[in-house]
């Protein structure tokens, strides 16, 4: 019973900017889950942004800690910020967010849940998900375009409802929510308008211009709408709903950049008479660059459906004062072990260039299993130490199908499309990794290349 505590303490310390459980509530919740203590389920948050389809490391920080508690006992529940992604998150934006349209919003969750299985346990035992339409969408606020066929229980006839209108609506409102379509809930719960200005009672004007990002904008004097100071409200009903729905939510998990909206549902929870939400703010992994949060947008990022050699790659070119953060944040390693690591790393006992293989090693065999780690980091001791080819080359994106020249040219590193000619003509364009000439003038790309130019120049052309 020792062993279990102490594993439960580090999972609430290793990665976590700040634990929020003044009470300890969660914690001992834990205790009694690994004793056999307690029999009920323990309900873990995770908001998910639909904007975004695809998951990298950035994102699997928060997702590992997710498998750690299911492996506590605890059930991960992801909550679809559907409703929410189409007003759009203020967090973190200095402008914003556009809205996006719910057939996007349906296709990118379709994505997001499809990968996360590289990581959770997806039975329902451990892992539940559910849209917050679901509650915040109305009858009204459906578009039907089709008549509806409705079959009456009491007398077995068919009924043809009119598009768009009321009885359409009702029907289809009734078969599309989650809480008894999927959960199978003998009741569905709603947010009113009523039920939403009850619960704007209890949360100031002062409260929420607070936020850092709010307050930075109204003193640059720029536009401050509702619908983003609304934001975390919104965020904050979640939790209250989703502990109707599951019989509680005891702990809401995210980035630091999250910590004021996931405080919200502890507010909205204690005015609704339910036992507030812990909150787990996780640590920000950076990105490629060292610097800058790992980031799509800033094209700084890992991510975990990638080729394992282009993520063995990837993780090779970091910083090497990125290397102790991203042992913590990404891979199993005993925190013992990564501080260790730290050590030697500043005391210059070990090459950082041996450890990262180790981390990059490990990060790939997270992701694609063992056999692929060995593959890639095979690959790139033939490529880049064996051969003496740079880490730190240059990296071009290209369409598959897309002429090499223009890919090339449109990147600078070759000045025409007659000096690629030349070129071509001299056998001085290599693909590395076959150790063939690129002869052809024509030569499109069909995947991802390594290729010398000349003596000097080295270029990897990366295939969206």
């Amino acid at each position: 019973m020792e062993d279990s505590e102490a594993k439960i303490n580090e999972i609430l310390t290793r990665g976590i900017g700040e634990l929020i459980d003044p009470e300890g509530v969660f914690k001992e919740k834990l205790i009694k889950k690994a004793r056999g203590e307690y029999k009920g389920e323990i309900i873990v948050k995770f908001g998910v942004d639909p904007t975004r389809p695809d998951i990298h490391l950035g994102h699997a920080v928060v997702l590992r800690k997710l498998r750690q508690l299911q492996d506590l006992g605890c059930k991960a529940v992801f909550l679809v910020g559907d409703f929410t992604a189409q007003i759009g998150d203020p967090t973190g934006k200095s402008k914003i967010r556009p809205e996006i349209e719910q057939k996007e919003v349906e296709h990118n969750i379709k994505t997001y849940l499809d990968q996360v299985g590289k990581i959770l346990l997806t039975n329902k035992e451990a892992f539940s998900w559910i849209r917050n339409s679901d509650w915040f969408m109305g009858i009204t606020d459906l578009f039907v375009p089709q008549s509806v066929t409705y079959t009456d229980n009491t007398t077995g006839q068919n009924v043809v409802f009119p598009p768009n209108s009321f009885q359409a609506k009702a029907a289809v409102y009734d078969k599309t929510r989650m809480q008894t379509s999927t959960l199978k809930k003998t009741e569905i719960h709603n947010i009113t308008l009523r039920t939403f200005l009850s619960i704007l009672r209890n949360v100031t004007h002062a409260q929420l211009v607070q936020r850092d990002m709010f307050a930075e904008r109204i003193k640059r004097g720029e536009e401050l709408y509702m619908h983003e100071m609304l934001y975390p409200i919104l965020q904050g009903v979640d939790s209250h709903v989703l502990h109707k729905v599951y019989g509680s939510c005891d702990v809401e998990i995210g980035g630091t950049d999250q910590t004021f909206n996931m405080l919200m549902g502890r507010t909205i929870m204690k005015a609704g008479k339910q036992e507030p939400q812990a909150v787990m703010s996780m640590k920000i992994l950076e990105g490629l660059d060292g610097k800058e949060k790992m980031s799509k947008s800033l094209d700084n990022y890992i991510a975990i459906a990638e080729e394992p050699r282009d993520t063995y790659g990837k993780v090779m070119s970091l910083p090497d004062t990125s290397i102790v953060h991203y042992y913590e944040l990404c891979t199993y390693t005993p925190q013992g072990e990564v501080e260790e690591i730290g050590n030697m790393l500043a005391e210059g006992k070990i090459n950082p260039r041996d450890i990262k293989m180790k981390l990059a090693h490990q990060i790939v065999s997270i992701y694609h299993g063992e056999k692929e780690a060995q593959k890639a980091e095979e690959a790139f001791v033939h490529t880049f130490q064996k051969k003496e080819i740079p880490t730190d080359m240059p990296e071009v994106k290209a369409n598959k199908g897309e002429n090499l020249a223009d890919v090339l040219l449109s990147a600078g590193l070759v000045s025409s499309k007659s000096d690629f000619r030349r070129l071509a003509t001299e056998g001085a364009i290599k693909d590395i990794e076959t150790n063939e000439k690129i002869t052809d003038a024509h030569t499109a790309v069909q995947k991802t290349l390594i290729l010398k130019i000349g003596k000097k120049k080295f270029v990897k052309v990366i295939t969206k």
